[in-house]
């Protein structure tokens, strides 16, 4: 049976099982990534990111969620591979490209001795007209208004950050039942490509609190592409302010974000290695 080579890194606790394809093939990584997120019978993870060569930058980054659908960006996870690239002499600069399914990203590393420790990505633009996030529902955002969940309404604004965000404000997040309530907005029929949920708790103008429902994951205890949207949800609804660096506490620890006045976002956070290993595929 063959052996795949394997490192486990995570991002604010957003865990990935990273597979080096400069070295190595994968066949039917879908399938793959089924197998190995399973916390009880496989590695455990929020699902699998390949990290390939590419033509029109440093690396591409192939990632897929631990139901096995294909994710078009994860910011949590970009950062290792940023970091994955540069300790393995795959990239050797600390300002690189990566290609991803919603283009290509740059990111400016922190290394000491030769360890990244910190990397800040460059999210790209922020989308906010529906036909494009994609939300059935017409006008050139979706800021701020009423959506039916399980009959009842809430204020919903909704973001893409190459994956698509649907952003609620309210109080006392830490009470909500996830399990729930997630499901009910992923699949919800305004929503053709399901949604990725972020339940946002504002703690000031510099911070606000987050707990995410990731589409074909569930709860995870951080998400990079939702930071950045519920940074932009909350410039949008008037809660931060627009230029600033916005504290974002998730349950894995915190991200740093900024809504450019461009209509960029840049997020800045840590990278971490668990361990390597192999597993027979």
């Amino acid at each position: 049976m063959p052996k795949l080579k394997f490192t486990k890194m995570h991002g604010t606790g957003n865990d990935y099982v990273y597979v080096d394809l400069f070295h190595q093939t994968l066949d039917r990584p879908s399938e793959l990534s089924v197998k190995i997120s399973d916390r009880h019978f496989g590695i455990g993870s929020d699902g699998l990111i390949c990290i390939a060569p590419s033509e029109i930058a440093d690396c591409r980054m192939i990632m897929f969620n631990a139901d096995g659908s294909e994710g078009a960006m994860c910011g949590n996870g970009i950062r290792c591979v940023a970091k994955y690239a540069y300790e393995h002499g795959l990239v050797t600069k600390d300002q690189m490209s990566i290609e991803t399914k919603s283009g290509v990203k740059h990111l400016n590393l922190t290394v000491e001795d030769g360890i990244v420790t910190y990397a800040e990505v460059n999210m790209g633009q922020a989308i906010l007209k529906p036909c494009e996030i994609p939300v059935r529902a017409e006008g050139d955002d979706f800021i701020a208004r009423a959506l039916q969940v399980d009959g009842k309404s809430y204020a919903a604004t909704c973001v893409s950050m190459g994956n698509p965000h649907c952003i609620v404000f309210m109080d006392h997040i830490d009470a909500l039942d996830l399990t729930k309530i997630g499901p009910s907005f992923e699949h919800h029929p305004w929503f053709p490509d399901r949604i990725n949920t972020e339940f946002v708790e504002v703690i000031d103008r510099g911070t606000i609190k987050m707990r995410v429902w990731e589409r074909g994951s569930g709860e995870t205890i951080s998400c990079g592409t939702g930071t950045c949207a519920a940074t932009v949800a909350s410039v949008l609804n008037g809660y931060c302010d627009r230029g600033a660096e916005i504290e974002v506490r998730i349950r894995g620890g915190v991200l740093y974000d900024t809504y450019l006045e461009n209509g960029e976002v840049l997020m800045k956070g840590p990278a971490t290695e668990v361990f390597q290993g192999e597993i027979s595929i």
